[in-house]
């Protein structure tokens, strides 16, 4: 992981030279999805294509046919990981995935492996671009929040707990139906209703945070957050997500400790996803490197 964000690090820096910076585009996109390509086992010839259809899975502006078109191209693409990985087995998620068997299931299909492929990749790299795109803006908007971070009084963990209460990388999840009357007190949800959980509501919630439930404190001490889900549908990559989230924002500040947003950070526009909660750019100026 470390090594990874040293390479990119050095990459934004080399684009840096020429002024503004996108930082999402040049280092929140880059790292997550560098890794689970490493982790599945991805050429690098087939990179290119799995990053475009998975940005048009979180894309709900695109329209029915588009979004069919990029299903297609997700089985398509991974379909053929699968096949690859079958021929040539190698020390990859992939491959592992493809090897399992238990005594009570036996082995995936093979429809089952590709399944277990994209909700593993859109599940994983999305998240995690806002994730650091979230943390990164209420770093710059909260300089001292990030000044108790570089003092020692709290740490990278600290940052990444609260931004993923405050701003959940995934704001709303469709769908769910009601199979039954659902009595919440206040309110019951009839049987059939579509229902659309809101994480982004969740962690700002006044009864479980108090009164600055809205306001980004990593002084709060949060352990419990609704951002990774709940249950046995707790995040299987939530372990994952902490580690590139605390070495990335970790790495990037003392490189760049004089980081700061290109223009105000008001006019950043988020994404055109009611999905997807992160910004269409980070402008940044890196300012002084800390590594020359």
């Amino acid at each position: 992981m470390e090594r990874i964000t040293a390479t990119l690090l050095d990459e934004v820096a080399a684009l840096g030279r020429a002024d503004v910076v996108d930082l999402r585009a040049a280092f929140a996109y880059q790292l997550p999805v560098e890794v689970i390509c490493r982790l599945f086992g991805v050429d690098d010839s087939q990179r290119a294509g799995l990053r475009k259809v998975v940005d048009t899975v979180f894309d709900t502006t695109t329209t029915p046919e588009a979004a069919q078109a990029n299903a297609e191209d997700m089985y398509r693409i991974l379909t053929g990981l699968a096949e690859q990985k079958r021929a040539r087995p190698g020390d990859d998620v992939t491959s592992a995935i493809i090897q399992a068997d238990s005594d009570r299931f036996g082995r995936l299909t093979d429809a089952e492996v590709v399944d277990t492929l994209i909700l593993m990749l859109t599940a994983g790299h999305e998240t995690t671009v806002n994730l650091l795109d979230q943390a990164v803006t209420a770093m710059l908007t909260h300089p001292e929040q990030l000044a108790l971070v570089r003092s020692g009084k709290r740490t990278w963990s600290d940052v990444v707990e609260e931004t993923l209460r405050w701003q959940a990388p995934v704001a709303y999840l469709p769908l769910r139906y009601a199979v039954t009357d659902i009595d919440l007190g206040d309110v019951v949800i009839p049987e059939g209703d579509a229902i659309l959980a809101a994480y982004a509501a969740a962690g700002r919630d006044e009864a479980e945070y108090g009164e600055t439930a809205g306001e980004f404190d990593i002084t709060r001490g949060v352990k419990q957050h609704l951002a990774f889900g709940h249950g046995i549908h707790h995040c299987l990559g939530a372990p994952l997500a902490r580690l590139e989230a605390t070495t990335a924002l970790r790495m990037l500040f003392e490189r760049f400790p004089d980081l700061a947003f290109a223009e105000p950070s008001a006019r950043l526009v988020p994404m055109s996803s009611f999905l997807s909660n992160g910004h269409a750019e980070l402008p940044v100026r890196l300012g002084r490197d800390a590594a020359v």
